[in-house]
């Protein structure tokens, strides 16, 4: 079973497995049908393809959630279904972005109670320098039985976060890059700046130039220089709106650093309250 990142290798050799199931969770912000387009140019073998609007979030509501809040457990239970993912399925997901996009994929389904979903290291970069396989054909639905088992323990609310923000037990990550997390540059969201008391650690800083996961022990390094002493499960990450977080969830995993907790709603939920604090640096 494989739970934090898989490698070419061994995704190519289970290809046709049946008790493998590949997901192309190509996306970008700013053209969101960007995924879905270069994924029916060509994708590996097998593949379905997951939008992170339409599939992995929920429906946003204005002044309320961020921009990407989850989504109902049911509604995505179907989804999964349909690809055929289901009890003793091991699931592997892929992007381009060095897995900043399939790490939501592979948080929702811990969360759902499926431990069995790892990252394709490099993704299709890496899957396509090796000469690997890339077709167009668009796979069937499978028959699965995804039964959601909601893991509250993953998760926490921006109360929680507000409450523990002040808490020197608890260390607070923010994943995005160091410009929006100062302040001096925010591209997305209509207010700039950090949760008070977080620290910076971007998610790519899990990754070489290539797109595939540093050495555990580098990046076991790098969390501990924030987390300063503490133990994993005393942190909490977020980035813009729940993503980008979740890579750096999949990292410490991989450095052997258990029980961290994402704030889904992240920095677009915080600032739908003026009354919840903002801190620039």
């Amino acid at each position: 079973m494989y739970t934090t990142i898989v490698s070419t290798t061994v995704l190519a050799e289970n290809l046709d497995n049946p008790q493998w199931v590949i997901i192309d969770c190509r996306f970008r912000l700013n053209d969101t049908e960007f995924g879905r387009r270069a994924y029916e140019a060509q994708h590996i073998p097998g593949a379905f393809y997951a939008h992170l609007d339409h599939d992995l979030s929920g429906r946003v509501v204005k002044g309320q959630t961020g921009r990407h809040p989850l989504p109902d457990p049911e509604v995505i239970a179907h989804t999964f279904s349909s690809w055929g993912i289901g009890p003793g399925v091991q699931v592997a997901g892929y992007d381009d972005m060095g897995g900043a996009m399939a790490a939501r994929l592979w948080w929702l389904l811990r969360w759902l109670g499926h431990s069995s979903v790892a990252i394709l290291d490099g993704g299709i970069a890496q899957w396509e320098a090796e000469g690997r396989p890339l077709v167009k054909e668009i796979p069937q639905a499978r028959p699965g039985e995804f039964v959601p088992r909601v893991n509250g323990a993953l998760a926490v609310n921006a109360s929680t976060v507000e409450h523990l923000s002040s808490d020197p037990a608890t260390v607070i990550i923010d994943s995005r890059a160091a410009e929006r997390y100062s302040g001096e540059f925010e591209p997305i969201d209509p207010v700039a700046g950090h949760i008070p008391g977080a620290v910076n650690l971007p998610h790519f800083f899990n990754v070489g130039p290539d797109g595939r996961f540093l050495p555990p022990e580098v990046v076991r390094e790098n969390f501990l220089q924030v987390l300063e002493g503490r133990e994993a499960a005393q942190s909490i990450l977020y980035c813009g709106s729940g993503v980008t977080a979740a890579h750096n969830l999949v990292a410490m995993e991989y450095a052997g650093l258990h029980g961290a907790k994402l704030y889904p709603g992240s920095w677009s939920e915080w600032i739908t309250d003026p009354a919840r604090p903002v801190a620039h640096s």
